[in-house]
């Protein structure tokens, strides 16, 4: 789809179907270095602000942001970071239907170089803290597609949610975006979790992780290995994507790029609500490349732009 074709569907990003949003909710301390510490150095930074974020919040604010309604499923916890949190997610207008007293929320911080790379270091709380009776009091419809997070698979608890997983109906689909930590996914997991023929979107560097050479043919291969979607964002290249009907590439939109801080997460809602309002999938990849490319152009993972800031943006482009 050419990039101004994208206009004429922004105002069309509705539900046509239920979707749940599963993962966490923590505190990102978001600091400027102007190079990453060395073991047993002393790094001066600037610290840039405090923000309420995690993959799945990221998510759910972006599509709030859209015009999209979602299920979250972020568990809230009991103590600081947790009351932050939650006066956050009300201002934005979004909720969690999961509460977990047991601990409070984690967070992280965010070391975003002169390039705008960021790395994290990060302290898990109840967001990693998975049981059967939290999923138990989930309703989900039995087309709902459901979005996961990685950093949620690759914790202690995470044969619990692939257990949840697997235990939904088959006509549910499920949309997995990985992030850095699926090199700490046990292999029997991640073959479980494939099994269930998810959604997959993956980033350059998560790919090499799975063996890539070369993007196409890590691409075109990966369909008949698996028997599942695939989306492989290649930054600035934009992103290419496989399913059962074609193979392909979808054009990036270029930016200034500020921080690239909320660029996967927010990439993954603009897909999720493409997908959600029905749209095939190379078109929501492109709205996804839009909306990444409008966060990325803006400092914070906290920008995701509304249908008529988006629409906006374009119009420029």
């Amino acid at each position: 789809m050419p990039h101004n074709a994208l206009l004429e569907l922004i105002p069309k990003l509705n539900n046509q179907r239920q979707l749940c949003v599963v993962g966490a909710a923590v505190v990102d301390i978001v600091v400027d270095t102007p190079k990453l510490p060395e073991r047993g150095g002393d790094t001066e930074v600037t610290e840039k602000g405090i923000h309420v974020g995690g993959c799945a919040l990221n998510i759910a604010i972006t599509l709030k942001r859209l015009g999209i309604d979602s299920l979250n499923a972020l568990p809230l916890g009991k103590g600081n970071w947790a009351t932050l949190i939650e006066s956050a997610m009300a201002e934005k207008g979004v909720n969690s239907v999961l509460r977990n007293d047991n601990g409070d929320n984690g967070w992280c911080m965010a070391l975003v170089e002169p390039d705008g790379e960021r790395t994290f270091v990060s302290v898990s709380g109840v967001e990693n803290q998975w049981t059967r009776s939290l999923f138990a009091s989930l309703t989900l419809a039995d087309d709902a597609l459901v979005y996961v997070s990685g950093y949620q698979l690759a914790s202690e608890s995470g044969e619990v949610l692939i257990s949840w997983l697997e235990s939904l109906p088959t006509t549910v689909d499920i949309f997995v975006d990985f992030g850095p930590r699926i090199v700490e996914i046990p292999p029997k997991l991640f073959s479980r979790l494939l099994a269930l023929k998810p959604i997959v979107s993956l980033n350059r560097q998560e790919a090499e992780v799975l063996g890539m050479t070369s993007a196409d043919m890590f691409t075109t291969s990966w369909f008949d290995k698996y028997q599942c979607p695939l989306i492989l964002r290649i930054d600035s290249d934009g992103a290419l994507f496989t399913d059962s009907h074609m193979t392909g590439c979808v054009s990036p939109f270029k930016a200034n790029v500020v921080d690239t801080i909320g660029a996967g997460d927010s990439h993954a809602g603009g897909v999720l609500a493409g997908l959600v309002s029905g749209w095939e999938l190379p078109d929501a990849v492109l709205l996804g490349n839009a909306v990444a490319s409008f966060v990325v152009s803006h400092r914070g993972g906290d920008c995701a732009p509304s249908q008529t800031e988006i629409a906006d943006y374009l119009l420029r482009y």
